[in-house]
């Protein structure tokens, strides 16, 4: 399994020969629009964590031009297929066994409307199991109790949360949160890129090296591999 960080939220997954774009989120990100070119990216799939701009922008374009199956709640995948776009909706507790591995919906705290203000129903986040790796991708989220109910079924090798503070989880709660899904195994997400969301790397790693626990924080298009 390699996973690619595009910035933000938005991750390149490929698991079993299969691409997967997470919230793509790249022309209008100051900090990735000159480092990656969307035009190139390759995508079986998207997956949607929620319907905030800084998820969404590019998802219609790339999956206009690759024919990727966008994957979310049963909200924002309606709002796609009534744009001719071929989807696969979930709802929080739900999983399907998709090609590459079984994705299980689980439940994110925040909330979900898309740039008109339309309604973009729950957030939620996904827990991935493919290639013996199991990954958990919280996506736009506060510190929740529901993140203690992911070991019960799932034994995870990486925890990719958000650490930016202010409109999600923050350094301190993420390290609580690492406990809950009893992984110690992190990829900071929704980060520095707007001034609401900067953080000092070197105190992130601190807290979590303190805490023995393992924070990756990756350079736009730098990949890891599971």
């Amino acid at each position: 399994m390699k996973i690619t960080y595009y910035g933000q939220n938005c991750l390149g997954l490929e698991i079993k020969g299969k691409h997967i774009i997470v919230d793509p989120f790249i022309t209008g990100n100051d900090l990735a629009k000159d480092k990656i070119d969307v035009n190139a990216l390759k995508a079986d799939y998207i997956f949607l964590t929620h319907a905030h701009q800084d998820h969404i922008l590019d998802a219609a374009a790339i999956a206009r031009r690759t024919g990727a199956i966008i994957v979310s709640n049963f909200e924002i995948t309606n709002h796609y297929e009534a744009k001719g776009i071929e989807v696969h909706p979930m709802n929080h507790g739900g999983s399907w066994k998709f090609e590459f591995g079984k994705v299980k919906y689980v439940i994110a705290h925040h909330t979900s409307s898309f740039p008109d203000g339309s309604y973009g129903g729950q957030p939620g986040g996904f827990v991935i199991e493919g290639e013996h790796k199991n990954i958990y991708i919280a996506g736009d989220t506060a510190l929740t109790m529901d993140m203690k109910l992911i070991p019960m079924h799932t034994k995870l090798d990486l925890a990719i949360l958000p650490i930016g503070d202010n409109f999600t989880m923050g350094i301190d709660d993420a390290i609580i949160a690492s406990d809950f899904v009893q992984c110690d195994k992190v990829l900071g997400v929704h980060y520095d890129t707007f001034g609401f969301i900067e953080i000092d790397h070197d105190e992130a790693k601190r807290k979590f090296y303190d805490a023995n626990k393992d924070l990756m924080l990756l350079e736009i298009g730098e990949s890891i591999e599971l």
